[in-house]
């Protein structure tokens, strides 16, 4: 049995939205999750992949993913809504046309459909997908929230030690290594929510506290952030500045592209989403399990979807125009300076390499 709209509504839009897209789509099944329902009956869940734009690995990449906790549906229906502007301008759009004959756009809104049609953070096995990657954390991490093996029923569970990463995990990183790896220059956009009251793009490292090769490149973005999208509020930060974590897919994916494609610019970002500022305004949705990760007034939501989609747009031609921003040879090492000065002041870790 596939999904329906009671207990996995993104589903239903999801295949609205690849039916109105047409010819301008290319769709993969990468794999399916199995679900036990109340009653004994499985649930078949596709994870699927939707790509447009130019396939040629020659052109940049930018990749949009959502759902891997379950909790925080807003980050799949950030997704969605990115997918529904591409969906509905494309016929009409001849900028737009245009600027996908140079660059390939990669979504995949639900990364884990059994979380989401559960209700939980981790997938149907209890493990949290963004602990799941074969990396070991540098130093002592928080308790539980680091990433731990004790039990599926905790949150944050890793699963069992030398096991196979989660079939969800193993198809976000496929997508990532075949899609976006290649290219001489890409972004991967990984959309959370629930921690804090400010929006905030993290970049790795989350296992460890060193700064990664190519932050001359996102102090460039941020730069480029801070003067063309204006009025942002996005707190732009490494990970590491708020807390170590094992088994990060962003931290593995980001240094298997360092071995397996030396010379392209991989950069994976996480847009993590204040909902506490939610929960501010609306105190009653303490009482309320999603109502700690989403926006559950209609407004708020409307809101979070026109800060978010308009920030993806600008992501998107950032990407398009890398060769107009990122650092060259000459400027490089400058721009590393300025990065080691805003982010690691640490005089320690200005010197590591």
């Amino acid at each position: 049995m596939l999904p329906t709209a009671d207990d996995l509504p993104e589903w239903e839009v999801l295949q609205r939205l690849i039916e109105l897209g047409g010819r301008w789509l290319q769709v993969r099944e990468l794999g399916q999750v199995q679900l036990r329902q109340v009653g004994g009956a499985l649930r078949r869940l596709p994870l699927l992949c939707v790509t447009l734009g130019n396939p040629d690995p020659a052109c940049p990449g930018i990749g949009v993913f959502g759902g891997v906790h379950g909790l925080e549906r807003i980050g799949s229906e950030v997704v969605l809504g990115c997918l529904h502007h591409y969906v509905h301008r494309l016929p009409w759009d001849g900028l737009l046309q245009q600027q996908l004959e140079h660059l390939r756009l990669v979504l995949m809104p639900l990364v884990n459909p059994g979380g989401l049609a559960r209700g939980t953070r981790a997938n149907p096995n209890g493990v949290d997908l963004m602990r799941n990657a074969p990396l070991q954390a540098s130093e002592a991490v928080p308790f539980l929230v680091g990433g731990h093996r004790l039990s599926a029923g905790l949150p944050w569970y890793r699963g069992p030690e030398d096991a196979e990463m989660e079939v969800e995990a193993q198809a976000l990183c496929r997508v990532v290594e075949e899609e976006l790896l290649p290219r001489p220059f890409s972004l991967a956009i990984d959309c959370h929510s629930g921690f804090g009251l400010d929006d905030r793009i993290w970049f790795p490292f989350a296992h460890r506290r060193d700064p990664i090769e190519h932050l001359p490149e996102l102090h460039a973005l941020k730069e480029l952030l801070d003067s063309g999208h204006l009025h942002h509020t996005y707190v732009f930060e490494p990970q590491s500045r708020q807390y170590l974590a094992h088994g990060d897919l962003w931290d593995h994916l980001y240094l298997r592209s360092r071995s397996r494609a030396p010379d392209g610019v991989f950069l994976p970002l996480t847009l993590e989403m204040g909902s506490w500022r939610w929960v501010k305004k609306n105190p009653r949705q303490l009482f309320n399990r999603l109502g700690l990760f989403n926006p559950m007034q209609p407004h708020r939501h409307h809101r979070v979807l026109r800060r978010h989609l308009a920030w993806l747009d600008f992501m998107a031609r950032a990407a398009s125009s890398h060769s107009r921003w990122c650092p060259q040879s000459g400027v490089r090492e400058a721009a590393r300076q300025a990065a080691l000065s805003h982010w690691y002041p640490d005089a320690a870790v200005r010197g590591s390499a």
